[in-house]
Formats: C-alpha cells, sequence, structure tokens
C-alpha cells in the first residue's frame, strides 16, 4: 500500500519556531506538497469540499502541523493510565470508525512539533506516580503509523520509554509501513499493538488501509524485533459465516507469529455497537454503507455518560464471546485477554 501523501499541509505559525516543524516544513515543501498557514491548529478552513462525503475526503488528504499547547493529558481507561498526545486522526476511512463522532466533519491529519516538551510533561507524570508504572496510549485518537516517516515521532517516544524504569507505552495501528521502528531501541517498554479484523470485514469496510494478511505480516516483523505486541479485534461482527470467517484470522495469525513472541501476548476484544449520532454521522458521509445499522436489531444499552449505544443482544454477545475465547486459547494459550465488550 503506498504511504500517505498529504494533498496540503498547514501549518500552524508557531510551529516553525521548533527544530521538527523546521523539518516538516523543509520535507513537505521538497516532496511538494502546498503549504499554507493558520494562526491555530484547532480552527483551520481553507479544506475543500461541498458535500459531507467531499469535505470527508479531502480532511483525510489534509495534514496539520501545530504546537500541543495543553499538556494536561487525558484518561485513557481500560488501556492505559493516561493519553500521550502525539497526533491525530488517519488518513484510514473505516466506515464504523468511533473518531467520526469526535473529529467533527472534517477530521484532519494532525502532527504535534513540540514533542521534547510533551516528553518533559510526560516524565512528570511517570514521576507523579512512583514507585507504580504509569501506562501511556499513544493512539487514542489516531494511528501513528502513517505519518511516522515524515515526523519520526512515534521512534523518538518508543527510545524515551526504552530508558524509563517506571513509564510504558503503548500504540495501535492498522498500517504496516513500520520499517523505522523495527531499530528503535525500545528495551521492550513499548507494546506494539495492531487493530485486526476478519479479511472480508476490512475489504468491506476499512477504506485505504492494508488488508488482513499485510497487517499479520507487520506484526510479525514487529514481533521479530523484541516489541511486546498486542491485538484489538474490533468491531467484531456477527454475521453469516462469521465464525469461519474469524478462524482464519486466527489461523494466520499462529501461522506467521514467532513463538517468542506467543509468551506475552494481549488480545482487546471489542464487539460492533453505535450510537444515533454515530449513524447519523456515518450516513452522512457513507450514505450507501451496508453497515448493520438497524436500531431494532439491537439491544439497547446506556453508556457511562449516559447516551445510549446499541449493541448485539445477550445471546450473540455471548456466542462472540466463547468463540472468540475458545480460539486465543487454542492458538496462544499463554496470551491475555485485556478485556472483551
Amino acid at each position: 500500500m503506498p504511504r500517505f501523501m498529504p494533498k496540503r499541509a498547514i501549518f500552524e505559525q508557531s510551529a516553525l519556531d521548533y527544530p521538527l516543524g523546521r523539518q516538516l516544513y523543509d520535507q513537505l515543501t521538497g516532496l511538494g506538497v502546498p503549504v499554507t498557514y493558520a494562526a491555530s491548529h484547532n480552527r483551520i478552513t481553507g479544506i475543500p469540499g461541498k458535500t459531507a462525503q467531499q469535505a470527508y475526503r479531502e480532511a483525510k488528504s489534509t495534514l496539520v502541523v501545530g504546537v500541543r499547547k495543553s499538556l494536561d493529558f487525558a484518561a485513557c481507561k481500560p488501556s492505559a493510565h493516561y493519553q500521550l498526545p502525539l497526533n491525530t486522526s488517519c488518513p484510514g476511512m473505516c466506515e464504523y470508525c468511533y473518531l467520526a463522532t469526535t473529529l467533527g466533519k472534517k477530521p484532519y491529519l494532525r502532527v504535534y512539533v513540540n514533542i521534547d516538551e510533551i516528553l518533559a510533561k510526560t516524565q512528570d507524570y511517570i514521576a507523579a506516580r512512583a514507585p507504580a508504572v504509569t501506562i501511556f496510549e499513544g493512539a487514542a485518537t489516531s494511528d501513528p503509523v502513517p505519518t511516522e516517516y515524515l515526523t519520526g515521532l512515534l521512534k523518538t517516544t518508543i527510545e524515551f520509554f526504552g530508558r524509563q524504569k517506571l513509564g510504558r507505552f503503548r500504540f495501535v495501528t492498522k498500517f504496516t509501513d513500520i520499517g523505522s521502528l523495527l531499530t528503535a531501541r525500545h528495551n521492550g517498554h513499548t507494546r506494539f499493538r495492531f487493530s485486526l479484523n476478519a479479511a472480508g470485514i476490512i475489504a468491506k469496510y476499512e477504506h485505504q488501509t492494508p488488508g488482513m494478511v499485510e497487517r499479520v505480516a507487520a506484526a510479525a516483523r514487529a514481533a521479530s524485533a523484541g516489541y511486546p505486541i498486542g491485538f484489538i479485534i474490533a468491531p467484531i461482527f456477527y454475521f453469516p459465516d462469521w465464525q469461519s470467517e474469524y478462524s482464519r484470522l486466527f489461523h494466520e495469525l499462529a501461522d506467521k507469529l514467532p513463538a517468542a513472541a506467543q509468551t506475552d501476548l494481549t488480545f482487546e476484544l471489542i464487539t460492533h455497537r453505535f450510537t444515533k449520532r454515530a449513524k447519523a454521522n456515518i450516513l452522512s458521509v457513507f450514505p450507501n454503507t451496508l453497515l448493520p445499522l438497524e436500531e431494532g436489531d439491537r439491544k439497547i444499552k446506556f453508556g457511562q455518560f449516559g447516551y445510549c449505544k446499541y449493541i448485539y443482544d445477550k445471546a450473540a454477545v455471548t456466542e462472540l464471546k466463547n468463540f472468540m475465547q475458545q480460539n486465543i486459547e487454542q492458538y496462544f494459550p499463554r496470551a491475555t485477554i485485556d478485556y472483551f465488550v
């Protein structure tokens, strides 16, 4: 799959005060990417698109280079203690993406150039919880891999955590351009996770992302580089022939993943769900979607903030959970299931 190449770059003016900002300016202009400027990375104008679909697609081709001014890190349950803000959004166009409800109608990609300040604040958070180990999530609102060849933010962060006795890092990706990360001095302190799904689901709904086989191959490469590995299988769909589709995924993983990686392996399992707001946003961007979004086919569950989610009924959830647990126990008996929801 070709690397992400932005159609346009928009620089927050103060980003050029940082070495990474100047480096990115030189790289992008050298690649022929048109550059404009904005006063703030939070108030971006000039992304074209007269319809919701056009605006969405153009935003996914727009890279904003900014300075992260707020250095208060958000909580990140259940996967970590804190989010670590390196970037936002991704070039993938997954029809079900939960970020469709949080990033607005133009989910442009954004990278932060003040990495030294961000990591200094990370050090403060680690010190505040000492002697406990503090875990940081680097992909709570993004996929950080597609822009890594430009920014080097992930490698810098991975090597920072490689030096930390009480800090650990984790991130997740659907992308496979990970070559620069394989030589990072991680010291086993970063869990390299991949978001996976059945091959048919990826082909149907996860546009502009690598396929299942390519992702598994990338995971095997990361494992061979000594990283602790994890997998998020999400969203898990209940559909005709789902057992054979997900069986193929587990067989591919067991066949390609190095044996040494299977001693420290984690799984996070999330069944498909949606809200009314998410459904409206999805339909505005993908009006012909085949996603199962019929409220009448689902059970209602209220989230921690009172909003209504539509989930599979208890029988379907139980069947999915048992299947996933049995396959993980069969293929990866030493793995840990962090959660199933």
